[in-house]
């Protein structure tokens, strides 16, 4: 399977940052492709976008400043299967490509993965003190549809907090 590739350019408002590519988004090419995966219904009504997109329509992102990264490339059929090393090697490649493109925020969807890759244990949702170059950081909880601890309104919720300050 080819890496997922990236929605990015320079000057995004956010880069959302999955954990990994799930095993159907790893054969479509489409980030969150997954049916049950909420990604696309939360931004939607969050306010980030003025309709629910399909994974395959994601480059319309960038219309609207925003874009989609992973921290790890290997795709998997859960995120649990990947290794601490991964994510740490995944996070200093985020590192380089936020400060490549610059954008206003990253938010990292998965605050477990986040503190794997970034070696910070305590890190809660939300606002990071953390910044990558100018770039200000947000975790926001992982959409899939495994984390039965998020409903949507809530997802959506959480969301709408980081599009209100973005």
């Amino acid at each position: 399977m080819q890496p997922l590739p990236d929605v990015i350019a320079p000057g995004l408002r956010v880069l959302f940052c999955g954990i990994n590519p799930g095993l159907m988004s790893a054969q479509t090419g489409h980030h969150f492709a997954r049916p049950g995966n909420r990604f696309w219904p939360a931004l939607h009504q969050s306010g980030f976008t003025p309709r629910q997109l399909k994974p395959e329509e994601q480059d319309e992102l960038l219309s609207w400043r925003l874009g989609i990264t992973n921290v790890a490339e290997r795709p998997s059929a859960k995120a649990g299967e990947l290794s601490r090393a991964e994510l740490v090697a995944g996070g200093e490649r985020l590192t380089e490509k936020v400060l490549e493109y610059a954008p206003e925020w990253l938010a990292v969807v998965g605050v477990t993965a986040y503190r794997d890759a970034f070696a910070e244990r305590d890190a809660k949702m939300g606002l990071q003190e953390r910044r990558i170059g100018s770039t200000r950081v947000w975790i926001l909880p992982n959409p899939s549809g495994l984390n039965a601890h998020y409903t949507l309104p809530k997802l959506a919720a959480a969301f709408a907090e980081l599009e209100h300050v973005s």
